[in-house]
């Protein structure tokens, strides 16, 4: 059995088609993230400490470190992002002791990131482009490190899975080449959005077979990437993960938190429950009051499709007598019963 292994300075995780799903947690990225590069550009790293803390509460087993921030007081990356990334491992690894996924666009990035990481990190990310071949995988045999593997070339990301697929056996030859084992490489086979590409699902799950049953190799993805552009991303995301895992993909780089209910949506619904005569006991705090109506919790928590990858590692055997099903139900679904019962409302007379 193809077996990659990351390992943090005491943990290891392994992804692998024996073994549970691995969840990449994908948060600590600026990316779309306006509030949280400011934050980077002026050196605050609270919310990089909070969204490492939530993510390996909710199950991530890897962390995927992006500093890709373009600072406005310096746009050069390569300048900005080595420094940056350095910072950002070292402190992720001063609070949760997980494996992390360094992440960049920046060679000198990502090879900063290898120097300050402990353990053995999985790298993010080599293409089929001739540049980034060439100095990507020297870094991976250098540091001995698995590497994800994007099928896309010089000629862009085709619509083709053919052509996907193409890309991803010459990344894994080119790889031997530098005496790089498979079992190193995590290929990403790109997921369309399936509201652009109606068989953008179909696509992912017949490249991930072959990807398994013909290079040997251990598989990755941005999950959300399927449900872009839709409503209710998170049904889609839960469906087409177990989909996924079925067809053999071992692991994706996902975001493993439900974000905690906005003051703003609490005050609506507040202001709801007073237009239908309902009268709240006056000391109801406000994570009694939103878990009382469904509409989730003020704390980051586990989001669905945990939920949906976690039932999956049990359907597949990878998750033996259902041991971690069990835990990942039990204590929350106790303590939200516990709070509803104490939780009363009478309607005014």
């Amino acid at each position: 059995m193809t077996r990659t292994i990351v390992e943090s300075q005491t943990k290891t995780a392994i992804i692998g088609f024996d073994q549970p799903f691995c969840v990449i947690g994908e948060r600590i990225n600026p990316t779309g993230r306006k509030k949280l590069a400011a934050e980077l550009e002026a050196g605050n790293f609270s919310t990089v400490e909070a969204d490492a803390v939530a993510q390996v509460a909710a199950g991530a087993t890897v962390l995927d470190i992006n500093a890709g921030v373009v600072y406005n007081s310096n746009p050069n990356p390569n300048e900005t992002e080595p420094p940056l990334m350095t910072r950002m491992i070292e402190l992720v690894q001063g609070l949760v002791d997980v494996p992390l996924c360094i992440d960049s666009s920046v060679p000198a990035a990502l090879e900063a990131g290898l120097k300050a990481c402990k353990g053995r990190p999985l790298l993010n990310s080599v293409t089929g482009e001739e540049e980034r071949l060439e100095f990507v995988l020297p870094l991976v045999k250098k540091y001995n490190v698995p590497v994800v593997a994007i099928s896309n070339d010089d000629t862009g990301i085709s619509e083709d899975p053919d052509v996907r697929f193409a890309v991803a056996k010459k990344i894994v030859q080119r790889a031997a080449d530098f005496g790089i084992p498979a079992h190193d490489i995590v290929v990403d086979p790109l997921v369309m959005p399936v509201g652009a590409m109606g068989t953008a699902g179909l696509q992912v799950f017949t490249l991930v077979r072959r990807l398994r049953e013909e290079l040997g190799v251990n598989t990755t993805c941005g999950a959300s990437n399927i449900s872009f552009g839709l409503p209710n991303r998170h049904g889609i995301n839960n469906a087409f993960l177990p989909m996924a895992m079925g067809a053999g993909m071992t692991s994706a780089i996902m975001n493993p938190v439900a974000l905690p209910v906005t003051q703003k949506a609490i005050a609506e619904k507040k202001a709801e429950v007073a237009a239908l005569g309902l009268v709240l006991p006056e000391d109801m705090d406000d994570e009694t009051f939103v878990q009382l109506f469904g509409l989730g919790s003020t704390k980051p928590r586990p989001g669905k499709e945990m939920e949906a990858i976690r039932a999956a590692n049990f359907l597949t055997n990878n998750d033996p007598s259902g041991g971690e099903w069990i835990r990942f139900n039990r204590a929350p679904q106790a303590e939200g019963e516990g709070r509803q019962r104490r939780a009363g409302g009478r309607r005014r007379a």
